[in-house]
């Protein structure tokens, strides 16, 4: 793209991120009394409201699928090419990937367990693992398909083959922001990779693993040591804490003290912190990379809002679990 095509692009992602939900909304969201109070006020907003549901938390997701897609339909009118954001829709490739290899010991169909908004068709991933021919996946996934299928049809490990394809999935976010060139999303992959691996090491911890499987089980990473962390998650979780607050990493001890789901929101908040400075870059592709990681961000918290309403969970749960806005 040309500076006058990010300028136009940038100028139109400056006018979207004006109805990106702020904290403000997210408390009034936080402080509906239920589900229809909650979704008028998201219709308000101008979010999709579904016509047909069967249930309530059909409903949601129905609205949250239209959201997504909004978003990819603006990206779609301003870029050219939309190879550069691959990056943001690889973890979708792979989780149908699991998906498809593990549809394979079975006789069934089961199109319910496949996502969208990857870089390949479900329908090509199932098809291509039932068929055993590979060639129409990306270079990078034919030799992950593969061994996945033979490991999960000799060994019947679900969990092994989980491994295998997870980590394969953490490598080529890494490499796909890598060839994107774009700061934004070499930031956002490398905190992805880091809290992917800093799970795996605690849940290695939980289940007793060894370190040569955590060591087999973790990506390669720019910012931590995986053969620190490996010894450390060896060791026990006091260790995996003394590792961590050599890193860039400290400030995630205390949530990772608290639970799973406060250091999931750690991550979430630290990425979004560190991307709001595209709000001052003109004429890159970052500002619209930024936007993309903050429509998931608050779609995904709108989704832990709406399932507390659903749940009929205490506020005060749902609002520890709610993340931080762009704007």
């Amino acid at each position: 793209m040309t500076d006058n095509q990010y300028y136009y692009a940038v100028a139109r992602i400056r006018s979207r991120e004006l109805s990106l939900l702020n904290q403000s909304f997210i408390d009034q969201l936080l402080g509906a009394k239920s589900i229809d109070e909650a979704m008028r006020l998201l219709q308000d907003k101008g979010w999709h409201m579904p016509d047909e549901y069967v249930t309530e938390s059909d409903r949601v997701e129905k609205m949250l699928s239209a959201e997504k897609q909004k978003t990819w339909d603006l990206i779609g009118e301003l870029v050219d090419d939309m190879s550069v954001f691959n990056v943001l829709l690889i973890e979708n490739d792979y989780h149908n990937l699991k998906a498809a290899v593990k549809e394979a010991l079975t006789s069934d169909s089961h199109p319910d367990i496949f996502v969208n908004g990857g870089t390949v068709e479900p329908r090509i991933m199932e098809e291509a693992v039932k068929t055993r021919d590979f060639s129409p996946l990306p270079d990078e996934m034919e030799p992950v398909a593969e061994k996945a299928l033979e490991t999960l049809l000799h060994t019947h490990d679900g969990q092994l083959t989980d491994v295998i394809i997870d980590k394969a999935a953490l490598i080529a976010i890494g490499e796909a922001a890598k060839k994107s060139g774009s700061q934004v999303l070499e930031l956002y992959a490398g905190l992805k990779v880091a809290s992917a691996d800093i799970k795996i090491a605690i849940r290695a911890v939980k289940t007793g693993k060894d370190k040569n499987f955590i060591k087999e089980a973790l990506a390669p990473c720019d910012t931590l040591s995986t053969e620190k962390l490996a010894e450390a998650a060896s060791e026990g979780m006091d260790a995996i804490y003394d590792y961590l607050a050599l890193t860039p990493y400290s400030d995630a001890i205390p949530e990772l003290k608290k639970s799973p789901s406060a250091f999931e929101r750690w991550c979430d908040n630290l990425i979004i912190r560190n991307i709001r400075s595209e709000i001052t870059h003109p004429c890159t592709i970052g500002p619209l990379a930024a936007y993309i990681i903050a429509r998931e961000n608050e779609i995904s918290t709108v989704r832990i809002v709406l399932s507390g309403l659903i749940n009929d969970l205490p506020e005060e749960s749902v609002r520890e679990r709610a993340r931080e806005m762009y704007v």
